[in-house]
């Protein structure tokens, strides 16, 4: 499968302006034809990524909303979702991919880190952030990304000097390449490969990742098999 067809965006924005339980019931089997070319769209991409690493999992997301605790209680999501996980413990980061009608995006990296994760990573910046610069100002790194995105606080984190060089790194809590598409880009024929150029060029970036969250600041491999 190498195409989206445009009747993905029309469904999706047809559910945007009837997000309820009786127009989706009424319309669940055209969901369930849009959902299932997804898929093997889905299952395409996680095969282009295997030719370049090795990825096992492929999550799928729900188009069921929680709403427990938000106050948009639409109980539908207007977008499609899948996440693509690496395999082994020394092989860290995941893929993502949505679409959605003027907002689709891939997406790779480090998502709020566990609190030892996120503090080896602080530190591995502290101590030198050199290599992690130079990866992310690579040209081929800013042609498909531009930056590092990632949510921050809003000063230093605690135990971190707000004069650091590398503070701008430091204070981040998710660790994130963006690259955003048009519809048009989407439902073209060379989407699938623009992912695949896209993901292949977060390797970098991963591998470096890889090493500091599976070894100490003196280099030493924390995996026990290693």
């Amino acid at each position: 499968m190498s195409v989206i067809p445009e009747d993905v965006f029309t469904f999706l924005n047809r559910l945007k302006n009837n997000n309820d339980r009786d127009w989706f019931d009424a319309h669940k089997s055209e969901f369930k034809i849009i959902d299932g070319v997804l898929k093997e769209f889905y299952t395409s991409v996680l095969e282009d990524l295997n030719t370049s690493d090795t990825v096992d999992k492929m999550k799928i997301y729900r188009i069921y909303r929680d709403v427990r605790f938000s106050k948009d209680k639409t109980p539908y999501k207007t977008h499609r979702s899948v996440s693509f996980s690496r395999v082994s413990a020394s092989l860290r980061g995941g893929y993502y991919l949505k679409i959605s009608p003027g907002e689709s995006r891939m997406l790779g990296g480090f998502f709020q880190p566990n609190p030892a994760d996120l503090k080896r990573i602080r530190k591995e910046f502290e101590t030198d952030d050199q290599e992690i610069r130079e990866i992310i100002n690579d040209s081929r790194f800013l042609k498909m990304f531009n930056s590092l995105e990632g949510e921050e606080v809003k000063t230093a984190p605690r135990g971190f000097d707000i004069g650091h060089p590398a503070i701008d790194l430091i204070r981040k809590k998710s660790f994130l390449a963006v690259r955003r598409f048009t519809d048009e880009q989407v439902l073209s024929a060379n989407f699938r490969q623009e992912l695949k150029e896209s993901y292949l060029a977060l390797r970098p970036f991963f591998d470096y990742m890889s090493d500091v969250l599976t070894t100490d600041l003196n280099g030493v491999s924390l995996l026990k098999d290693a």
